[in-house]
């Protein structure tokens, strides 16, 4: 059986963030969160890592990023571009935004033969996040159609400084009925919501939300063929330079269709990342504490 792959994106570019935030560092060595994802991988068994980047940010995230980790495990780049399509699409002159979460996971499809993980550059998901994954996924690797999402609980998703995104979802005992990505959920003083059509709508601090923590296995990519083009046709008349194909919805998709069921994985480790540059103090001062008190080695590497 081959073992579980690590799928890291990182094509984004950080717009909201002001730059190339993946590459930012937040250890005291220098560590950026990729650093500390891919450490908690290969802790938890993962031996190989695809990163999913685009060729404007190659050359300095190979440097920053690639050449450290390519030394504790087997690294694979793949890249997503607009023209890497799976059938005709009329791509708008302006657009220059990728296809989205989707379209990054079936750019990588060359190399996605086992097993995989799915996670954002920029998050932070915490170690026990990486064992639960690897786990499941060893655990189901000959059942094609059973995937599975760590669940994390809002109030643990949230920032202080703006909105974030994050896919929220209704489970029944412990799968995943259906999920929606919710593209503004913010604090307020009576709690958090999300923001639809300027409208508020509450949400619990239990809420189940997504943070692009999926396992899947190599069949998925398939389904993800079959749908994008349909979804871009239908989409791009209306929203031609900012529609994305996100993976909550081709996992709702699939659901709706009883042709795959999600195992949620609920976690209580409170989610970390670089939203916004204001972001950063934040998560620096948390993962020098998780240093000082042991949980991580000061210097992740060894250097």
């Amino acid at each position: 059986m081959k073992k579980p792959i690590l799928v890291v994106l990182a094509a984004g570019m950080g717009s909201r963030y002001g730059g190339l935030k993946q590459m930012d560092p937040v250890g005291q060595s220098g560590e950026k969160i990729i650093d500390y994802s891919v450490y908690d991988a290969i802790d938890a068994g993962f031996e190989r890592v695809v990163f999913i980047i685009n060729h404007k940010i190659e050359k300095d995230f190979k440097e920053l990023v690639g050449a450290e980790i390519e030394k504790h495990v087997e690294v694979n780049y793949a890249f997503q571009e607009l023209t890497d399509l799976p059938g005709e699409v009329q791509i708008p002159a302006d657009r220059q935004k990728p296809w989205g979460t989707s379209h990054a996971v079936y750019a990588a499809r060359d190399f996605l033969d086992a097993p995989f993980a799915v996670i954002n550059a920029d998050d932070f998901y915490g170690r026990e996040a990486y064992h639960k994954m690897y786990q499941f996924l060893t655990e189901t690797a000959d059942k094609e159609d059973e995937y599975c999402m760590i669940g994390y609980l809002v109030k643990n998703t949230v920032t202080d400084k703006g909105s974030v995104s994050r896919g929220v979802c209704e489970t029944e005992n412990s799968y995943l009925k259906t999920i929606v990505e919710r593209l503004k959920i913010e604090k307020t003083v009576d709690g958090i919501v999300y923001i639809e059509d300027e409208k508020a709508y509450p949400l619990t601090d239990d809420t189940v939300v997504s943070m692009n923590f999926f396992g899947f296995k190599p069949k998925f990519v398939t389904e993800i063929g079959q749908r994008l083009p349909a979804f871009l046709n239908e989409k791009l008349p209306v929203n031609p330079l900012k529609c994305e194909y996100f993976l909550p919805l081709t996992v709702d998709s699939l659901l709706k269709e009883n042709k795959a069921t999600v195992k949620v994985l609920e976690t209580s480790e409170k989610w970390y990342g670089v939203t916004y540059q204001e972001d950063k103090a934040e998560v620096v001062a948390a993962l020098k504490e998780m240093a000082e008190s042991g949980k991580y080695p000061k210097s992740l590497w060894g250097k």
